[in-house]
């Protein structure tokens, strides 16, 4: 049984599930991170791998009470609703962000990252043999993502599936960012872009009472994939769920040791001092997304110029992403003690 929240404590979920809805859709940084440094992550795997079979019965039951606390549905409602929130808000200010100043965008989440890192390795005490091999296992596998060149893209409906599975693993890895996976897989335009803009189009014109759409052959074919890429995102979902689950109840210390090698590896995709490859047509002019935004291929690194001013910007704007964290690891110090305070009354 969870212990129960205060009204500060939701409200505080509900701007985690913000933090993970804006980490979720920039390439590179992972929703997963947010819920491990910010204290929640084994009951968001633990909730989620609640979404089962024995759920669907209590449900078509009728048992609501029952189903909504054997899912945890108050607390995965409330990380939903903050995701849903931040699509439309936080997000769309870090897309304003990203296009006018990428460089502190992109060293405010790396100091972030360094933060998490300190976060998790600091009360790391079994480290061993067996720990060392598995948090090095990690970091390689998270820095070859880093450095792996995208494929082309591609919209057969098994590999959109896979898409789904492999993208959304970024909710539940720290560390792997699905939508720079979905860049590497050359899809993210595809589903991240074309197909939500055709969902959103589709909506406004029902609501208007146009059906057009449905003799639209391009339309269908997106809102297909759209489809698909769901499912494969909800499999991805309950696959990866019990299978942490699993791991984190059998191997806690291996796990937690892959998983900090592999956040580390992930400092690769964060770099801020990179140039961003746009996509190109035959005569070297960029090609533009739905949205008329330049697409993204990839990014080139390189080491910054001490002497500009920009650097120590950047380097200020690192600063601030640790102690973003470090505010972080004083509010979840803060929230345990007073849940001991409350439990010995």
């Amino acid at each position: 049984m969870h212990q129960p929240r205060t009204f500060l404590d939701n409200f505080f979920l509900v701007v985690k599930g913000l933090c993970m809805g804006a980490a979720n859709k920039v390439p590179g940084v992972s929703g997963g991170i947010v819920a491990f440094v910010a204290g929640f992550y084994e009951e968001f795997i633990y909730s989620l791998q609640k979404l089962n079979s024995k759920a669907l019965k209590l449900f078509f039951n009728g048992r609501f009470k029952s189903f909504f606390q054997y899912t945890n549905a108050r607390f995965l409602g409330l990380l939903i609703f903050g995701m849903l929130v931040s699509y439309f808000s936080v997000s769309r200010v870090l897309d304003y962000l990203l296009d006018h100043n990428e460089l502190f965008v992109w060293a405010t989440f790396f100091g972030m990252v360094i933060g998490s890192i300190y976060y998790i390795g600091k009360d790391f005490a079994p480290w061993n043999k067996r720990t060392i091999i598995a948090g090095t296992i990690g970091l390689v596998i998270g820095l070859s993502i880093s450095f792996l060149s995208p494929a082309k893209e591609n919209d057969n409906l098994a590999f959109i599936f896979i898409c789904g599975i492999i993208s959304v693993s970024g909710m539940t890895l720290p560390g792997l960012s699905g939508s720079f996976i979905l860049i590497l897989l050359g899809n993210y335009v595809l589903l991240l872009v074309d197909s939500v803009n055709a969902l959103y189009d589709t909506f406004a014109e029902v609501f208007s009472g146009d059906f057009s759409f449905v003799k639209n052959p391009e339309r269908i074919k997106i809102l297909k994939i759209l489809g698909v890429f769901t499912l494969g995102s909800a499999a991805g979902l309950v696959t990866f769920s019990h299978l942490l689950s699993y791991v984190l109840k059998h191997f806690k210390a291996t796990t937690t040791a892959v998983l900090l090698g592999f956040i580390t590896g992930s400092l690769g995709v964060l770099w801020p001092w990179k140039r961003t490859i746009f996509k190109l047509n035959g005569t070297g002019t960029p090609l533009l997304d739905s949205n008329g935004d330049k697409i993204i291929l990839n990014y080139e690194r390189f080491l910054p110029r001490i002497g500009s001013p920009e650097t120590w910007w950047a380097i200020l704007f690192i600063i601030l992403g640790v102690l973003v964290l470090l505010l972080l690891d004083w509010y979840g110090k803060n929230r345990e003690k007073n849940e001991k305070i409350r439990a010995a009354r």
